[in-house]
């Protein structure tokens, strides 16, 4: 019984440096492997930071586009109901004047 009171204790605290050991080497990996993935994670946004330009061209363009097209769009649908309410105002007319 003796020596199991002298030999426990050793064997925990050899036990407890190894797992204080292995954290340290695990933290040490985890900061290198996070100082890389910081160094990828800058690589990307500064090409997608040359990329703005060009998206900003885009952005402009399509917008132009679309007000163009907005503006054919409401050209025509006013020529179209234009038609339409005439003829419909003129057959209107001729049923009030029948009548």
């Amino acid at each position: 019984m003796e020596f199991w009171l002298k030999f426990l204790p050793i064997i925990i605290y050899i036990l407890i440096i190894i797992i204080l050991i292995i954290g340290i080497v695990l933290a040490v990996k985890s900061i290198k492997t996070m100082n890389k993935v910081e160094k990828v994670v800058d690589d990307v946004n500064e090409k997608v930071e040359s990329l703005n330009g060009l998206f900003q061209i885009i952005d402009f363009t399509t917008d132009k586009i679309v007000s163009i097209t907005d503006k054919i769009v409401d050209g025509i649908s006013k020529v179209a109901s234009k038609l339409f309410f005439k003829k419909k105002d003129k057959r209107k007319k001729e049923e009030e004047e029948n009548e």
